[in-house]
C-alpha cells in the first residue's frame, strides 16, 4: 500500500468515528421505587459513595455485566446495580425557576413554576428544544431543555 492509500483509509476511519460518536444519544434512566447505593467500583465490595433517592435521574455512562457506571446532574460518577434503575424518565429542574407553559411555545400562558431541584416526570420531547413535563401533584406543561437536567 501506498502512503497515500494507508493517510486515505485512516482519514476514512477517523470519519466513521467521529460519525458514530456524533449520532449516539445519551442514555437516560432513574432510580427505581427505592434508593440506590452508589459505589465507587462495580461491586458491593467497593465504597459506598452516596444513597441516591428515588425518581433521580442519571445518565448511564457505561454498562458492566450487572453494574452501570452513571452520571449526576452535578457530573459526579459512580457505579450502581442495574436493577436498582428504571426507564421510567425524570428530569430535574437546574434553573433557579423554571417556566413551565401550556404548549410548547415561549408565548403560551404559564402553567407552573418549578424550583431548581424539583422533579418532575418527562411525558415527551417535543419540537423545539422543548419538552413535555408532569408534576408529582398532576400538573403538566412544557419547559425549556436547557431549564432541566437528565432529558
Amino acid at each position: 500500500m501506498s502512503r497515500t492509500t494507508t493517510v486515505s483509509h485512516l482519514i476514512a476511519g477517523a470519519a466513521l468515528l467521529l460519525a458514530a460518536s456524533a449520532s449516539h444519544a445519551l442514555d437516560f434512566k432513574s432510580v427505581g421505587a427505592a434508593p440506590a447505593i452508589l459505589y465507587d467500583a462495580p461491586s458491593t465490595k467497593g465504597s459506598k459513595l452516596f444513597v441516591a433517592p428515588r425518581g433521580m435521574p442519571v445518565e448511564i455512562v457505561l454498562s458492566y455485566g450487572d453494574w452501570v457506571k452513571v452520571r449526576d446532574a452535578g457530573g459526579d460518577l459512580a457505579w450502581a446495580e442495574a436493577r436498582a434503575l428504571s426507564p421510567k424518565r425524570t428530569v430535574v429542574v437546574k434553573t433557579a425557576s423554571a417556566k413551565v407553559r401550556t404548549a410548547a411555545d415561549d408565548n403560551s400562558p404559564l402553567a407552573f413554576t418549578a424550583d431548581k431541584g424539583v422533579l418532575l416526570d418527562l411525558v415527551e420531547v417535543a419540537a423545539g428544544g422543548w419538552i413535555k413535563v408532569r408534576h408529582r401533584d398532576g400538573a403538566t406543561g412544557f419547559v425549556k431543555s436547557s431549564d432541566i437536567w437528565g432529558n
